[in-house]
C-alpha cells in the first residue's frame, strides 16, 4: 500500500469513530486534504476558514467538549500561523488545570512537496525540529507507509496532543 492510501485508509478508520470530527480548509471541498477525506462523510468534516490559529482554538474547544479533532495542516508553512494556540495553550492546558482539563487533539501536518511542480520556498518548509522544541506532546515523523496506520491507531487512544508530520512528496511512494 502506497503512503497516501494508508493516510486514507487511517483517515476512514477515525471517522469510524463518533467523536471524531476533521477540521481545516481543503477538507470538505477542494482537495479534501489531498484526497485522503475522499471517502469520509462529509457531515464528519468541519470547513474552516484561512485562519490558522482559529482552527486550532476551535480544535481545543471541541476537544474540551469531548471531541476528538483531527486538525489538518495542508503545510508547514501555514502552521506557523496557529502556533499560539499550540504552543501556549493545547500544549499547556492540561498543565495550568492541573490535570483538570485534557486536549486530545490530533494535528496532521504535511510538509508541502516539491513535485511535480516546485511551489516555492514557502510551500516546502520543514519545522519538525522547531516545533518539537517548542511542545511536550509527541510529534511523529511519518517517513514509511506502514507505519501511518499503527500510529494514528496509538493517537486516536492518547489522551494528550499529537502531531503527526506527513510528507506530499511521500504520498506515491510504497
Amino acid at each position: 500500500m502506497n503512503y497516501k492510501e494508508a493516510l486514507k485508509q487511517s483517515m476512514e478508520m477515525l471517522a469510524r469513530d463518533k467523536r471524531v470530527r476533521f477540521m481545516g480548509y481543503n477538507i470538505k471541498y477542494g482537495s479534501r486534504a489531498y484526497g485522503t477525506l475522499k471517502d469520509v462523510p462529509f457531515e464528519k468534516c468541519i470547513e474552516t476558514p484561512l485562519a490558522e490559529n482559529l482552527m486550532t482554538g476551535m480544535a481545543i474547544g471541541m476537544s474540551l467538549e469531548g471531541f476528538r479533532p483531527v486538525l489538518f495542516f495542508e503545510r508547514h508553512d501555514f502552521l506557523l500561523n496557529g502556533l499560539d494556540s499550540i504552543v501556549n495553550h493545547l500544549d499547556k492546558i492540561e498543565e495550568m488545570s492541573l490535570g483538570e482539563y485534557k486536549t486530545p487533539v490530533i494535528i496532521r501536518a504535511a510538509i508541502g512537496g516539491r513535485k511535480p511542480i516546485n511551489p516555492g520556498v514557502q510551500h516546502f518548509q520543514d519545522y519538525t525540529e522547531a516545533i518539537s522544541g517548542m511542545v511536550s506532546f509527541p510529534i511523529i515523523e511519518l517517513k514509511k507507509s506502514e507505519q501511518i496506520i499503527p500510529e494514528y491507531k496509538q493517537a486516536l487512544k492518547l489522551k494528550i496532543p499529537i502531531m503527526l508530520i506527513e510528507r506530499r512528496d511521500l504520498y506515491e511512494t510504497e
